[in-house]
Protein backbone atom coordinates (compact mmCIF):
# COMPACT_ATOMS: atom_id res chain seq x y z
CA UNK A 1 0.00 0.00 0.00
CA UNK A 2 1.26 3.46 -0.92
CA UNK A 3 0.47 6.31 1.47
CA UNK A 4 1.22 9.86 0.32
CA UNK A 5 1.15 12.45 3.06
CA UNK A 6 2.17 16.11 2.61
CA UNK A 7 3.16 17.80 5.85
CA UNK A 8 1.83 21.32 6.43
CA UNK A 9 1.55 23.79 9.29
CA UNK A 10 3.02 23.51 12.76
CA UNK A 11 1.29 20.32 13.90
CA UNK A 12 3.54 17.44 14.96
CA UNK A 13 4.19 15.05 12.06
CA UNK A 14 2.83 12.00 13.89
CA UNK A 15 -0.48 13.86 14.40
CA UNK A 16 -0.68 14.72 10.69
CA UNK A 17 0.00 11.08 9.75
CA UNK A 18 -2.63 9.90 12.22
CA UNK A 19 -5.22 12.39 10.89
CA UNK A 20 -4.57 11.50 7.22
CA UNK A 21 -4.88 7.75 7.79
CA UNK A 22 -7.98 8.20 9.99
CA UNK A 23 -9.65 10.33 7.31
CA UNK A 24 -8.83 7.74 4.64
CA UNK A 25 -10.41 5.02 6.79
CA UNK A 26 -13.55 7.05 7.56
CA UNK A 27 -14.07 7.98 3.89
CA UNK A 28 -13.45 4.33 2.88
CA UNK A 29 -10.39 5.08 0.80
CA UNK A 30 -8.79 2.38 2.93
CA UNK A 31 -10.95 -0.74 3.27
CA UNK A 32 -11.39 -3.25 6.07
CA UNK A 33 -8.51 -5.71 6.55
CA UNK A 34 -6.17 -3.90 4.16
CA UNK A 35 -2.63 -3.98 5.47
CA UNK A 36 -0.81 -0.78 6.31
CA UNK A 37 2.88 -0.31 5.39
CA UNK A 38 5.34 -1.38 8.05
CA UNK A 39 6.62 1.30 10.38
CA UNK A 40 10.09 1.16 8.82
CA UNK A 41 8.77 1.23 5.23
CA UNK A 42 6.45 4.18 5.84
CA UNK A 43 9.20 6.02 7.74
CA UNK A 44 11.47 5.71 4.69
CA UNK A 45 8.67 6.82 2.34
CA UNK A 46 7.78 9.91 4.36
CA UNK A 47 11.35 10.67 5.43
CA UNK A 48 10.51 10.61 9.13
CA UNK A 49 11.69 8.54 12.07
CA UNK A 50 10.30 5.11 12.87
CA UNK A 51 9.28 6.53 16.26
CA UNK A 52 7.04 9.09 14.50
CA UNK A 53 5.22 6.32 12.60
CA UNK A 54 5.00 4.26 15.80
CA UNK A 55 3.26 7.17 17.61
CA UNK A 56 0.72 7.59 14.79
CA UNK A 57 -0.03 3.85 14.56
CA UNK A 58 -0.42 3.52 18.33
CA UNK A 59 -2.97 6.33 18.40
CA UNK A 60 -4.97 4.71 15.57
CA UNK A 61 -4.74 1.38 17.39
CA UNK A 62 -5.93 2.90 20.68
CA UNK A 63 -8.96 4.42 18.97
CA UNK A 64 -9.83 1.20 17.16
CA UNK A 65 -9.26 2.37 13.60
CA UNK A 66 -6.64 -0.38 13.01
CA UNK A 67 -5.71 -3.72 14.55
CA UNK A 68 -2.42 -5.60 14.71
CA UNK A 69 -1.39 -9.22 14.06
CA UNK A 70 1.70 -10.59 15.70
CA UNK A 71 4.61 -10.68 13.23
CA UNK A 72 2.25 -9.61 10.42
CA UNK A 73 1.78 -5.85 10.96
CA UNK A 74 -1.17 -3.45 11.11
CA UNK A 75 -4.52 -3.75 9.31
CA UNK A 76 -7.62 -1.57 8.78
CA UNK A 77 -10.31 -2.45 11.31
CA UNK A 78 -13.75 -3.50 9.95
CA UNK A 79 -16.84 -1.47 10.90
CA UNK A 80 -20.48 -2.54 10.77
CA UNK A 81 -21.84 0.99 10.38
CA UNK A 82 -21.34 3.95 8.09
CA UNK A 83 -18.46 6.19 9.18
CA UNK A 84 -19.15 8.80 6.51
CA UNK A 85 -19.59 12.13 8.26
CA UNK A 86 -22.20 14.42 6.79
CA UNK A 87 -21.09 17.98 6.17
CA UNK A 88 -23.66 20.32 7.71
CA UNK A 89 -25.65 22.12 5.04
CA UNK A 90 -26.56 25.10 7.20
CA UNK A 91 -24.46 26.88 9.78
CA UNK A 92 -26.39 27.63 12.95
CA UNK A 93 -26.18 31.28 13.99
CA UNK A 94 -27.43 32.48 17.41
CA UNK A 95 -30.55 34.58 17.06
CA UNK A 96 -31.54 37.57 19.14
CA UNK A 97 -35.16 37.25 17.97
CA UNK A 98 -35.12 40.84 16.74
CA UNK A 99 -35.52 41.47 12.99
CA UNK A 100 -32.63 43.08 11.13
CA UNK A 101 -34.65 46.10 10.04
CA UNK A 102 -35.19 47.44 13.57
CA UNK A 103 -34.18 51.11 13.91
CA UNK A 104 -35.78 51.90 17.26
CA UNK A 105 -35.61 49.32 20.06
CA UNK A 106 -37.84 50.28 23.00
CA UNK A 107 -36.46 47.63 25.35
CA UNK A 108 -36.59 48.28 29.08
CA UNK A 109 -33.14 46.67 29.48
CA UNK A 110 -31.13 49.48 27.88
CA UNK A 111 -29.60 52.53 29.56
CA UNK A 112 -28.02 55.72 28.19
CA UNK A 113 -24.52 54.44 27.36
CA UNK A 114 -23.35 57.84 26.14
CA UNK A 115 -23.79 59.40 29.57
CA UNK A 116 -21.59 56.86 31.36
CA UNK A 117 -18.47 58.46 32.98
CA UNK A 118 -15.96 56.43 30.95
CA UNK A 119 -12.93 58.61 31.76
CA UNK A 120 -13.40 58.31 35.53
CA UNK A 121 -14.06 54.57 35.24
CA UNK A 122 -10.94 54.00 33.09
CA UNK A 123 -8.85 55.90 35.62
CA UNK A 124 -10.00 53.61 38.42
CA UNK A 125 -9.44 50.51 36.29
CA UNK A 126 -5.82 51.58 35.73
CA UNK A 127 -5.45 52.03 39.48
CA UNK A 128 -6.74 48.57 40.40
CA UNK A 129 -5.66 46.45 37.42
CA UNK A 130 -2.33 45.24 38.78
CA UNK A 131 -0.63 42.06 39.94
CA UNK A 132 -1.98 42.43 43.48
CA UNK A 133 -5.59 42.15 42.29
CA UNK A 134 -5.43 39.21 39.90
CA UNK A 135 -6.67 36.69 42.47
CA UNK A 136 -10.36 36.01 43.01
CA UNK A 137 -12.43 37.81 45.59
CA UNK A 138 -14.04 36.14 48.62
CA UNK A 139 -17.23 34.47 47.40
CA UNK A 140 -19.38 36.90 49.36
CA UNK A 141 -17.67 39.92 47.75
CA UNK A 142 -14.91 42.43 48.43
CA UNK A 143 -15.12 43.95 51.92
CA UNK A 144 -14.57 47.47 50.56
CA UNK A 145 -17.49 47.16 48.14
CA UNK A 146 -19.78 45.56 50.72
CA UNK A 147 -18.97 48.42 53.11
CA UNK A 148 -19.67 51.11 50.49
CA UNK A 149 -22.96 49.48 49.49
CA UNK A 150 -24.03 49.37 53.15
CA UNK A 151 -23.28 53.10 53.40
CA UNK A 152 -25.09 53.83 50.15
CA UNK A 153 -28.35 52.04 51.00
CA UNK A 154 -28.42 53.73 54.40
CA UNK A 155 -28.16 57.25 52.98
CA UNK A 156 -30.32 56.60 49.90
CA UNK A 157 -32.97 54.15 51.13
CA UNK A 158 -32.66 54.38 54.92
CA UNK A 159 -31.65 50.73 55.22
CA UNK A 160 -29.29 50.22 58.18
CA UNK A 161 -27.08 47.16 57.83
CA UNK A 162 -23.55 45.88 58.37
CA UNK A 163 -21.19 45.04 55.54
CA UNK A 164 -21.45 41.40 56.69
CA UNK A 165 -25.09 41.36 55.58
CA UNK A 166 -24.23 42.41 52.00
CA UNK A 167 -23.47 39.76 49.37
CA UNK A 168 -22.19 40.57 45.86
CA UNK A 169 -23.51 38.77 42.78
CA UNK A 170 -23.59 39.08 38.99
CA UNK A 171 -27.28 39.88 38.70
CA UNK A 172 -30.70 39.30 40.24
CA UNK A 173 -30.92 35.79 38.81
CA UNK A 174 -27.60 34.62 40.27
CA UNK A 175 -28.35 35.89 43.77
CA UNK A 176 -31.86 34.48 43.60
CA UNK A 177 -30.40 31.08 42.66
CA UNK A 178 -28.09 31.21 45.68
CA UNK A 179 -31.04 32.08 47.92
CA UNK A 180 -33.19 29.29 46.45
CA UNK A 181 -30.51 26.67 47.06
CA UNK A 182 -30.15 27.91 50.63
CA UNK A 183 -33.88 27.88 51.40
CA UNK A 184 -34.52 24.52 49.71
CA UNK A 185 -37.03 23.18 47.22
CA UNK A 186 -39.78 22.86 49.83
CA UNK A 187 -40.06 26.66 49.95
CA UNK A 188 -43.24 28.04 48.38
CA UNK A 189 -42.83 31.49 46.85
CA UNK A 190 -45.46 34.08 45.98
CA UNK A 191 -44.85 36.11 42.82
CA UNK A 192 -46.52 39.28 41.62
CA UNK A 193 -49.09 38.67 38.88
CA UNK A 194 -47.92 40.05 36.49
CA UNK A 195 -44.22 40.06 37.40
CA UNK A 196 -40.63 39.35 36.33
CA UNK A 197 -40.73 36.26 34.10
CA UNK A 198 -37.00 35.60 34.67
CA UNK A 199 -37.55 35.46 38.43
CA UNK A 200 -40.31 32.92 37.90
CA UNK A 201 -38.03 30.88 35.64
CA UNK A 202 -35.22 30.81 38.24
CA UNK A 203 -37.54 29.70 41.03
CA UNK A 204 -39.01 26.92 38.94
CA UNK A 205 -35.60 25.78 37.66
CA UNK A 206 -34.45 25.52 41.28
CA UNK A 207 -37.44 23.31 42.07
CA UNK A 208 -39.43 25.81 44.17
CA UNK A 209 -43.19 26.01 43.67
CA UNK A 210 -44.68 29.42 42.86
CA UNK A 211 -48.00 31.04 43.58
CA UNK A 212 -49.33 33.95 41.51
CA UNK A 213 -50.33 36.85 43.80
CA UNK A 214 -52.44 39.48 41.96
CA UNK A 215 -51.48 43.16 41.96
CA UNK A 216 -53.90 46.07 42.16
CA UNK A 217 -53.49 49.85 42.08
CA UNK A 218 -51.66 49.70 45.47
CA UNK A 219 -49.17 47.02 44.45
CA UNK A 220 -49.09 43.31 45.22
CA UNK A 221 -52.01 42.12 47.32
CA UNK A 222 -51.76 40.12 50.53
CA UNK A 223 -51.20 36.38 49.96
CA UNK A 224 -54.42 34.44 50.33
CA UNK A 225 -52.75 31.02 50.33
CA UNK A 226 -49.93 29.73 52.57
CA UNK A 227 -46.48 30.67 51.23
CA UNK A 228 -43.05 30.95 52.83
CA UNK A 229 -41.72 33.93 50.87
CA UNK A 230 -43.06 36.77 48.72
CA UNK A 231 -41.12 38.42 45.88
CA UNK A 232 -42.19 41.99 45.16
CA UNK A 233 -41.06 45.19 43.37
CA UNK A 234 -42.69 47.91 45.52
CA UNK A 235 -40.75 50.96 44.27
CA UNK A 236 -41.80 50.39 40.64
CA UNK A 237 -43.85 47.26 40.04
CA UNK A 238 -42.70 45.34 37.01
CA UNK A 239 -44.20 45.62 34.48
CA UNK A 240 -47.25 47.73 35.38
CA UNK A 241 -45.25 50.44 37.15
CA UNK A 242 -47.43 51.28 40.15
CA UNK A 243 -45.71 52.39 43.37
CA UNK A 244 -46.80 50.43 46.42
CA UNK A 245 -48.71 52.55 48.91
CA UNK A 246 -47.55 52.93 52.49
CA UNK A 247 -50.71 51.17 53.72
CA UNK A 248 -49.97 48.12 51.58
CA UNK A 249 -46.35 48.05 52.74
CA UNK A 250 -47.43 48.02 56.37
CA UNK A 251 -49.94 45.26 55.66
CA UNK A 252 -47.30 43.11 53.93
CA UNK A 253 -44.89 43.48 56.85
CA UNK A 254 -47.66 42.51 59.26
CA UNK A 255 -48.36 39.46 57.10
CA UNK A 256 -44.65 38.48 57.17
CA UNK A 257 -44.46 38.84 60.96
CA UNK A 258 -47.71 36.95 61.60
CA UNK A 259 -46.81 34.09 59.27
CA UNK A 260 -43.04 33.92 59.90
CA UNK A 261 -42.64 34.67 56.20
CA UNK A 262 -39.90 36.37 54.23
CA UNK A 263 -40.22 39.19 51.69
CA UNK A 264 -37.77 39.77 48.84
CA UNK A 265 -37.84 43.49 48.05
CA UNK A 266 -36.35 43.99 44.57
CA UNK A 267 -35.45 47.68 44.28
CA UNK A 268 -34.25 47.26 40.68
CA UNK A 269 -34.75 50.89 39.55
CA UNK A 270 -35.90 52.74 42.66
CA UNK A 271 -33.34 55.51 42.02
CA UNK A 272 -35.49 56.95 39.23
CA UNK A 273 -38.68 58.47 40.65
CA UNK A 274 -40.27 61.45 38.89
CA UNK A 275 -43.44 62.28 40.82
CA UNK A 276 -44.12 62.67 44.55
CA UNK A 277 -41.94 62.13 47.59
CA UNK A 278 -39.94 58.90 48.00
CA UNK A 279 -41.83 56.20 49.89
CA UNK A 280 -39.70 54.36 52.46
CA UNK A 281 -38.50 50.92 51.42
CA UNK A 282 -39.85 47.79 53.07
CA UNK A 283 -36.32 47.09 54.30
CA UNK A 284 -36.19 50.46 56.04
CA UNK A 285 -39.61 50.02 57.68
CA UNK A 286 -38.76 46.47 58.73
CA UNK A 287 -35.05 47.16 59.41
CA UNK A 288 -34.20 43.83 57.79
CA UNK A 289 -36.05 41.54 60.16
CA UNK A 290 -38.23 39.72 57.62
CA UNK A 291 -37.10 41.54 54.43
CA UNK A 292 -34.34 40.47 52.02
CA UNK A 293 -33.24 43.45 49.97
CA UNK A 294 -32.16 43.14 46.30
CA UNK A 295 -30.28 45.95 44.53
CA UNK A 296 -28.44 46.27 41.22
CA UNK A 297 -26.15 48.61 39.31
CA UNK A 298 -27.50 47.51 35.91
CA UNK A 299 -29.89 50.45 35.63
CA UNK A 300 -27.75 53.11 37.29
CA UNK A 301 -24.44 52.25 35.57
CA UNK A 302 -24.25 49.66 32.78
CA UNK A 303 -26.02 46.28 32.45
CA UNK A 304 -22.80 44.72 31.09
CA UNK A 305 -20.97 45.34 34.39
CA UNK A 306 -23.07 42.54 35.93
CA UNK A 307 -22.89 43.65 39.55
CA UNK A 308 -25.80 43.31 41.97
CA UNK A 309 -26.18 42.80 45.69
CA UNK A 310 -28.38 41.08 48.23
CA UNK A 311 -28.77 42.22 51.84
CA UNK A 312 -29.89 39.57 54.31
CA UNK A 313 -31.45 39.87 57.76
CA UNK A 314 -28.80 39.29 60.45
CA UNK A 315 -30.53 36.07 61.50
CA UNK A 316 -29.79 34.53 58.08
CA UNK A 317 -26.17 35.66 57.62
CA UNK A 318 -24.38 32.86 59.52
CA UNK A 319 -26.44 29.96 58.15
CA UNK A 320 -26.20 31.43 54.62
CA UNK A 321 -22.41 31.78 54.96
CA UNK A 322 -22.13 28.22 56.27
CA UNK A 323 -24.27 26.81 53.47
CA UNK A 324 -22.27 28.55 50.71
CA UNK A 325 -18.78 28.38 52.22
CA UNK A 326 -17.43 26.30 49.29
CA UNK A 327 -18.61 28.79 46.66
CA UNK A 328 -16.42 31.03 44.48
CA UNK A 329 -16.95 34.68 43.60
CA UNK A 330 -18.98 35.30 40.44
CA UNK A 331 -17.88 38.92 39.96
CA UNK A 332 -14.50 40.25 38.80
CA UNK A 333 -12.32 41.44 41.69
CA UNK A 334 -11.11 44.44 39.68
CA UNK A 335 -14.68 45.49 38.87
CA UNK A 336 -15.63 45.24 42.53
CA UNK A 337 -12.68 47.39 43.63
CA UNK A 338 -13.39 49.95 40.91
CA UNK A 339 -17.03 50.22 41.93
CA UNK A 340 -16.09 50.51 45.61
CA UNK A 341 -13.83 53.46 44.77
CA UNK A 342 -16.50 54.93 42.51
CA UNK A 343 -18.91 54.92 45.43
CA UNK A 344 -16.39 56.09 48.04
CA UNK A 345 -15.27 59.10 45.98
CA UNK A 346 -18.84 60.34 45.50
CA UNK A 347 -18.70 59.68 41.75
CA UNK A 348 -21.73 57.40 41.85
CA UNK A 349 -23.94 59.99 43.55
CA UNK A 350 -22.83 62.59 41.02
CA UNK A 351 -23.54 60.25 38.12
CA UNK A 352 -26.92 59.30 39.55
CA UNK A 353 -27.99 62.94 39.83
CA UNK A 354 -27.07 63.48 36.18
CA UNK A 355 -28.94 60.37 35.05
CA UNK A 356 -32.09 61.38 36.93
CA UNK A 357 -32.16 64.60 34.93
CA UNK A 358 -31.50 62.78 31.65
CA UNK A 359 -34.15 60.13 32.19
CA UNK A 360 -36.70 62.65 33.41
CA UNK A 361 -36.28 64.52 30.11
CA UNK A 362 -36.52 61.30 28.13
CA UNK A 363 -39.66 60.21 29.92
CA UNK A 364 -41.25 63.61 29.37
CA UNK A 365 -40.33 63.39 25.68
CA UNK A 366 -41.93 59.93 25.52
CA UNK A 367 -45.16 61.07 27.19
CA UNK A 368 -45.31 64.17 24.99
CA UNK A 369 -44.81 62.07 21.85
CA UNK A 370 -47.55 59.66 22.90
CA UNK A 371 -50.03 62.45 23.64
CA UNK A 372 -49.11 64.13 20.33
CA UNK A 373 -49.28 61.13 18.04
CA UNK A 374 -51.86 58.88 19.73
CA UNK A 375 -55.54 59.27 20.51
CA UNK A 376 -57.01 58.82 23.98
CA UNK A 377 -57.74 55.17 23.14
CA UNK A 378 -54.14 54.41 24.08
CA UNK A 379 -53.69 54.56 27.87
CA UNK A 380 -50.31 55.12 29.56
CA UNK A 381 -49.65 53.14 32.76
CA UNK A 382 -46.80 53.34 35.30
CA UNK A 383 -45.22 56.67 34.38
CA UNK A 384 -44.29 57.85 37.88
CA UNK A 385 -40.88 56.17 38.05
CA UNK A 386 -38.45 53.77 36.39
CA UNK A 387 -37.18 53.45 32.83
CA UNK A 388 -40.26 52.02 31.12
CA UNK A 389 -43.98 52.58 30.79
CA UNK A 390 -46.85 50.37 29.65
CA UNK A 391 -49.32 51.29 26.91
CA UNK A 392 -52.75 49.71 27.18
CA UNK A 393 -54.01 49.05 23.66
CA UNK A 394 -57.56 49.62 22.41
CA UNK A 395 -59.79 46.60 21.78
CA UNK A 396 -59.26 46.56 18.00
CA UNK A 397 -55.52 45.88 18.39
CA UNK A 398 -54.10 42.62 19.79
CA UNK A 399 -50.68 42.42 21.43
CA UNK A 400 -49.17 40.17 18.76
CA UNK A 401 -50.57 42.27 15.92
CA UNK A 402 -49.22 45.45 17.53
CA UNK A 403 -45.72 43.95 17.76
CA UNK A 404 -45.89 42.71 14.16
CA UNK A 405 -47.00 46.10 12.82
CA UNK A 406 -44.27 47.82 14.81
CA UNK A 407 -41.58 45.53 13.38
CA UNK A 408 -42.81 46.21 9.86
CA UNK A 409 -41.90 49.90 10.30
CA UNK A 410 -38.60 49.21 12.08
CA UNK A 411 -39.72 49.53 15.71
CA UNK A 412 -39.30 46.85 18.39
CA UNK A 413 -41.67 46.84 21.37
CA UNK A 414 -42.31 44.12 23.93
CA UNK A 415 -45.32 42.11 25.14
CA UNK A 416 -46.75 42.39 28.63
CA UNK A 417 -48.54 39.03 28.46
CA UNK A 418 -45.30 37.07 29.06
CA UNK A 419 -45.15 38.61 32.54
CA UNK A 420 -48.31 36.75 33.57
CA UNK A 421 -48.11 33.31 35.14
CA UNK A 422 -51.79 32.47 34.54
CA UNK A 423 -52.44 34.46 31.37
CA UNK A 424 -54.42 37.67 30.88
CA UNK A 425 -57.11 39.19 28.69
CA UNK A 426 -55.43 42.60 28.83
CA UNK A 427 -53.58 43.85 25.75
CA UNK A 428 -50.55 45.89 26.83
CA UNK A 429 -47.14 46.75 25.43
CA UNK A 430 -43.96 47.54 27.42
CA UNK A 431 -42.09 50.63 26.20
CA UNK A 432 -38.57 51.22 27.54
CA UNK A 433 -36.77 54.45 26.74
CA UNK A 434 -33.45 54.52 28.62
CA UNK A 435 -31.24 53.69 25.63
CA UNK A 436 -32.85 55.98 23.03
CA UNK A 437 -32.19 59.65 22.29
CA UNK A 438 -34.93 62.28 22.50
CA UNK A 439 -35.17 62.36 18.70
CA UNK A 440 -35.32 58.57 18.44
CA UNK A 441 -38.11 58.46 21.03
CA UNK A 442 -40.24 60.91 19.05
CA UNK A 443 -39.55 59.27 15.68
CA UNK A 444 -40.20 55.79 17.03
CA UNK A 445 -43.51 56.76 18.67
CA UNK A 446 -44.61 58.54 15.48
CA UNK A 447 -43.96 55.35 13.50
CA UNK A 448 -45.94 53.30 16.00
CA UNK A 449 -48.87 55.69 15.73
CA UNK A 450 -48.77 55.46 11.93
CA UNK A 451 -49.54 51.73 12.04
CA UNK A 452 -51.41 51.28 15.32
CA UNK A 453 -54.19 53.81 14.94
Amino acid sequence: MELSIIFTGNLAKYIQIYEEIKHAIITKKLLAHEQLPSKRALALTLNVSVHTIKEAYEQLLAEGYIYSKERSGYFIAPFEFDWLQQVPQHVSVPSNNIPNNIQFDFTNGHVDNEAFPYAAWHKLIKKHFNSNNLSTSPWEGETTLRTEIARYVERSRGVSCDASQVFIYSGTQSQLQALCHFLGSATRVGLEEPGFKRVRAVLQQCGLSTEAIPVDYSGVTLPATPIHMLYTTPAHQFPLGMIMTIERRVALLQWANSNAGLIIEDDYDSEFRYKGLPIPSLAKMDQLQRVIYFGTFSKTLLPSLRISYMILPKSLVVPFMTFHHEQKSVVSKVDQLVLADFLAQGLFDKHLAKMRTIYRKKQQALLTAISTHFSNEFQVIGEKSGLHIVIKLPQHLTESRAIQLAQEVGVQVYPCSTSYQNGTNETMIIIGYGGLTLQQIDEGIALLASVWQ
